[in-house]
């Protein structure tokens, strides 16, 4: 059942959250609350722990909120789920007051481990009681969805994206399923490369693919990996690539095209976040030598400056007053511009945080560069506080909890630090594996891990369930 951990935040006007209380507090204690609101039309359902609708009308609901005393609003219910690319916000932030362990291995603190067959290095979602995930399988020559019991591990459907169409191409490292899928509560959205081409697909929580769209043709340069994240009714996704390429906004019941824009003719892996600063929403995409905010409703521009390199993989994060970017080809960079449109860079630095993105949290940036080197930054004058070289190398990002972050590098070792400007607190590290490329998703005080291992060439694939 769900407990008191599924949190309702009430939103009156956009940016301007309240905490309601739990969504048990409101209807009962299995079921979760969700209202989208897109302009004047407001969207409201209930979600129970399998993902499953519930029929409650939306004026019963309605009544039950507005008894409350909230008008106009728009609540996100996903409580500490972890339903999208870097979690609910984006931010890789999870205020989940349950600490996940900051020790584990092989023998100690596995709740489960199940095998993904294929390879990916998308990061898992965890919405209810599923954990889903993309994968590719090259010898099946598919691209799919898997969903795993979040309680067992064991498998509970999985969904064919699509059969055939595989290419292997473009950096080694990269796979044909480095996507995150995003997750509203009704559908699951997830994006692919196949056959020349981005895709977008929606799913249902039953694993039925409902609808498929070609975001783009795509020319390979290292190869594909933005995630979508939604907006009210649409969901957005992005495919920069040297042949040029393009963001859209698809109706998320449909994927019906909202609105388009073209690109330029440059590689870049970025994924679409939408951000709160400078008194609205801002759709904030970086790469292709370029810094661009959109209106993320209609598409529109409302400002766009040279402030990115051209080749970024990292996703944007926010003060409300600046937008922290990074990239690493051909240029490395960590830059912050202030959000208003001015053009202004704040400040700027060569630092190399190219592939993992970055954490912000009370006025100072934390990142782990892709050589293994975390670092503070003081967000408003871009002074370093505090370094520390890690170990390895870096692709996966760090997610944060409980002002401790968890990150790790390609060899499967897991570094937790505290969340201080003061110093660098190691507090343990963990291996579990070979080999991954993957960001951990944390939720209720779990953390899921995707990881690999080899017996002699072969690799072999795990999703993991850390907890204590």
């Amino acid at each position: 059942m769900l407990q008191s951990h599924r949190t309702v935040w009430v939103v009156k006007s956009r940016g301007d959250r309240r905490h309601l209380g739990s969504s048990a507090d409101i209807v009962n204690r299995e079921t979760s609350v969700w209202v989208v609101q897109q302009g004047s039309k407001k969207k409201v359902g209930l979600v129970n722990q399998n993902g499953s609708r519930l029929n409650w009308t939306k004026k019963l609901l309605l009544s039950v909120l507005v008894g409350l005393g909230v008008i106009g609003f728009t609540v996100e219910a996903w409580g500490w789920d972890w339903p999208a690319w870097r979690g609910l916000k984006g931010d890789g932030i999870n205020h989940d007051p349950q600490q996940p362990p900051t020790t584990w291995s092989e023998a100690d603190n596995i709740k489960w481990s199940s095998p993904v067959r294929g390879k990916g290095h998308g990061s898992p979602i965890v919405v209810g009681d599923q954990v889903i995930l993309a994968t590719a399988d090259l010898e099946s020559d598919v691209q799919t969805l898997l969903s795993l019991e979040r309680g067992t591990g064991k498998k509970l459907w999985q969904c064919v994206i699509h059969e055939g169409g595989l290419r292997v191409e473009g950096n080694k490292k990269a796979s044909l399923a480095s996507s995150t899928p995003y997750c509203d509560g009704e559908r699951i959205y997830i994006n692919f490369l196949n056959n020349g081409a981005a895709y977008a697909s929606g799913v249902s929580l039953r694993g039925e693919l409902i609808w498929q769209k070609k975001i783009t043709d795509y020319t390979v340069h290292q190869g594909y990996g933005s995630s979508p994240r939604g907006y009210g009714e649409l969901v957005i996704f992005a495919a920069d690539n040297k042949g040029g390429g393009a963001i859209v906004a698809l109706q998320r019941e449909t994927g019906e095209l909202k609105w388009q824009i073209n690109r330029p003719k440059e590689p870049s892996y970025t994924s679409p976040v939408i951000v709160r600063a400078a008194g609205k929403d801002q759709l904030i995409f970086s790469g292709c030598d370029l810094v661009t905010s959109l209106n993320p409703e209609t598409g529109d521009m409302f400002w766009q400056i040279p402030g990115a390199t051209t080749e970024c993989v990292t996703t944007s994060v926010t003060d409300g007053q600046r937008i922290f970017t990074s990239g690493g080809y051909p240029k490395n960079h960590v830059s912050a511009v202030e959000a208003d449109g001015s053009g202004k860079v704040a400040w700027e630095n060569n630092v190399r945080v190219y592939v993992p993105s970055m954490i912000l949290e009370n006025g100072h940036l934390y990142a782990v560069a892709d050589a293994g080197i975390a670092l503070c930054w003081n967000s408003e004058t871009g002074e370093e506080l505090w370094k520390k070289r890690l170990g390895g190398t870096f692709s996966g990002s760090p997610v944060m909890v409980r002002n401790r972050i968890y990150v790790t590098n390609e060899e499967a070792t897991t570094y937790v630090f505290d969340v201080s400007p003061e110093a660098f607190k190691l507090i343990a590290t963990n291996r579990l594996g070979e080999e991954s490329l993957s960001t951990p998703a944390i939720s209720q005080g779990e953390i899921f891990l995707r990881y690999a291992v080899y017996d002699g060439e072969k690799r072999l694939e795990y999703l993991a369930c850390v907890a204590e």
